[in-house]
């Protein structure tokens, strides 16, 4: 039977629970301590820190540390760092892949906010189709701007992945790939230049490496 004694609010001090939580943050060996976290080794009652800071995220700010790296993750923050540890290993990511300081989230976030990591990829694809920017020359039923293009320049994250998915994660140039060099940076271009009339579309964009988009740039010039 466990007699563990929760001090009582009222002969504690700010301080103490600061001290107590950093305690805490040493024991784990992380500034990232949740109230889950807390309750398994903390002295004092979770209902301490709300009585004397209003909220759990406020102590844990006044004591330097972080109430935990998923606070505040939207599911879109979430799909969006799939689609760059997707774009890192130029293929689909696997579930225990998803880890700091790879992914920005652990595999357990995704589990927790989509059940699984089968209906996390359902839901990234589905994001994916979610869009109301022209994608293709197919789509092609809207009223040309005012410098004549029926599109607008900068591709949106989801187009570019789209892209960079058909052309395999590399660049379409030189080969070179962020999956077996992590200091490649991949750019998705223009084939015709939208300075001449070329589109933002699927057809008409192409991976490249920062080195071969600056190199066709100055060819342009």
């Amino acid at each position: 039977m466990n007699f563990e004694i929760k001090i009582p609010t009222q002969k504690l001090t700010r301080e103490d629970l600061l001290q107590d939580l950093k305690r805490v943050s040493n024991l784990l060996g992380s500034d990232t301590i949740k109230a889950a976290d807390y309750n398994q080794h903390g002295k004092y009652a979770y209902t301490s820190f709300r009585n004397h800071f209003g909220t759990w995220k406020n102590a844990l700010e006044e004591a330097s540390l972080n109430r935990g790296r998923n606070w505040g993750s939207t599911i879109e923050d979430l799909l969006v760092n799939l689609k760059d540890v997707w774009i890192k290993l130029g293929r689909q990511p696997k579930y225990d892949e998803m880890t700091i300081p790879f992914s920005k989230f652990s595999s357990t976030a995704y589990a927790h906010k989509f059940g699984n990591w089968t209906k996390t990829l359902i839901a990234f694809q589905k994001y994916l189709e979610e869009d109301g920017e022209i994608e293709s020359l197919s789509s092609f039923e809207v009223t040309p701007s005012t410098d004549g293009h029926k599109t607008k320049r900068n591709p949106n994250w989801r187009l570019r992945f789209k892209v960079m998915k058909r052309d395999n994660f590399r660049c379409v140039a030189c080969g070179r790939s962020p999956a077996k060099n992590p200091e490649v940076e991949l750019h998705v271009d223009h084939i015709k230049p939208w300075s001449k009339g070329g589109e933002t579309v699927i057809e008409n964009l192409q991976t490249l490496c920062v080195k071969c988009n600056l190199g066709k740039g100055n060819l342009e010039e």
